[in-house]
């Protein structure tokens, strides 16, 4: 899942108003901005496959520190953990921690089995719904649409000009990414995939920035 992992990051800001959404983004996507690392230093290994699944050409074929069930969870609490001691915000602590949580949860739905329950061990699970094209745009657009909804609802009126635009880049951005990944063609090399998915720092950048235009809400203290 690409897509629907951000409208889930969008949502965050109706369970914890303090949230920024560059925490949230950061969150949402932690797993995914950890694998292009550990792609590069060769501790997990991806294979290119076109034709693969309907949705996607890549193979995950070993991502145990960044995927596997017991990673995922451990993840979330170390972030959820260094979210409550640096920002003192149980609400947003336990979001954060959810937010992790959420996509190993949310890629388990259109995976085919491929995701590890434990880092060592041979269990894998996975939905599938990659194998049908339609069936992944009827879960993951939904999902993004409402996200991305809720979080104008609640911020709209407090974002000043430039957070409104940057707010609507920000989202069509994100749907000619994710349409791209959909109907372009496989990535040449896995190095590619690795440093293309350095890129989704930017995201968590532009997230924080848009928040940087617009007022806190009465009676909440600054979004972080």
């Amino acid at each position: 899942m690409f897509i629907g992992h951000f409208g889930i990051a969008f949502a965050a800001r109706r369970l914890a108003p303090r949230l920024s959404l560059g925490t949230a983004f950061l969150a949402a996507q932690w797993l995914d901005l950890l694998w292009p690392t550990f792609l590069l230093l060769g501790w997990e290994i991806v294979r290119i496959q076109a034709g693969a699944t309907a949705v996607t050409p890549l193979v995950f074929e070993h991502y145990p520190f960044s995927h596997s069930l017991v990673a995922a969870v451990g993840w979330s609490f170390v972030l959820g953990a260094a979210y409550a001691l640096l920002r003192k915000d149980a609400r947003g602590a336990i979001v954060v921690a959810l937010l992790v949580a959420s996509h190993w949860a949310l890629d388990a739905i259109v995976h085919v089995p491929d995701l590890p329950l434990t880092p060592g061990g041979a269990t894998r699970v996975g939905l599938g719904l990659w194998n049908s094209m339609p069936a992944t745009l009827a879960v993951e657009l939904p999902v993004f649409a409402a996200g991305a909804w809720l979080y104008a609802r609640s911020t709209w009126t407090t974002m000043d000009r430039r957070g409104r635009w940057g707010f609507g880049a920000l989202v069509v951005f994100l749907a000619v990414v994710h349409a791209m990944n959909l109907v372009g063609p496989p990535p040449p090399t896995v190095s590619a995939i690795a440093w293309v998915g350095q890129s989704q720092w930017l995201l968590v950048a532009w997230a924080f920035w848009i928040d940087t235009h617009a007022r806190a809400q009465p009676g909440s203290a600054r979004v972080h």
